[in-house]
């Protein structure tokens, strides 16, 4: 028996079977969670649907979270097949490719700026914010984030913003939440290859270089992160939240590796 059984959990944001939130997924439903599932588009209803099935899950909702009716259509469409339900993995993040490339200050835009902050980090609380009431007692919340959000990272540039306010509102809604027994937390996961990162130049030399300086040795995983999200979606983790989790092999914690040095 897993140690999510009797939890029912959306996970918002699988794109792929590389997707860190697919990753997740994979680990919740080991744990024996009841899982369901969102799609941003039409374009990729099928590919989710299809992932979705693998998991023995026939949720399978659209939701744009650029759009407030979007969010709401989905809490009520999904109300009807789940009235309450446990816990929300929200791994959306999105910044146009030309933000993405150069120097910050001269590529960053106004409007690349809010779209940045407005689906990577506003989304999160707006979906708390419409899921509320269905949130059973010990619920938790969980959203992915990345170093950037504290260091300058080369090419990351208005994701970097985005990340540190994702992580703020993080703490700003575990502080509001509590009182209702809901947890909230966010992942800083170490690099990997997914659709999302393929977007950043250089993300390849990126990898390459905290493979060989990370303690552990190697680049992370989505197993390595949806083992970590399990653990702090479920009741073993009643004690944490507000927190931001690295789960890099310890990358964030090195300075002048001895490799650098040779």
């Amino acid at each position: 028996m897993g140690f999510l059984a009797g939890k029912r959990i959306l996970i918002a944001g699988v794109a792929s079977k590389v997707s860190i939130a697919y990753g997740i997924a994979q680990a919740m439903y080991k744990q024996r969670a009841e899982l369901a599932f969102t799609y941003q588009n039409n374009k990729l209803k099928d590919r989710i649907t299809e992932l979705a099935i693998g998991l023995d899950s026939k949720i399978i909702l659209p939701c744009n979270v650029e759009k407030d009716e979007n969010i709401t259509d989905l809490f009520n469409q999904l109300s009807q097949k789940w009235t309450t339900f446990d816990g929300l993995v929200h791994s959306i993040a999105f910044a146009p490719n030309d933000q993405l490339n150069g120097d910050y200050v001269n590529t960053v835009s106004r409007q690349g700026f809010q779209i940045a902050h407005e689906i990577s980090v506003y989304s999160f609380v707006a979906m708390a914010k419409a899921c509320r009431l269905m949130l059973n007692p010990n619920s938790a919340l969980l959203t992915i984030s990345y170093l950037g959000a504290e260091r300058a990272i080369v090419n990351y540039n208005v994701m970097g913003p985005a990340k540190a306010s994702l992580e703020a509102n993080v703490r700003y809604m575990a502080n509001s939440m509590g009182p209702e027994s809901i947890r909230v937390n966010a992942i800083s996961a170490g690099p990997i290859r997914t659709l999302a990162s393929s977007g950043i130049k250089g993300f390849r030399k990126m990898l390459n270089y905290c493979e060989s300086i990370t303690p552990i040795r190697r680049s992370i995983t989505i197993e390595d992160i949806g083992n970590s999200a399990a653990f702090l979606c479920s009741d073993l983790a009643s004690g944490i939240t507000g927190e931001v989790i690295h789960v890099d092999g310890g990358f964030s914690i090195t300075a002048m590796n001895e490799l650098e040095l040779k």
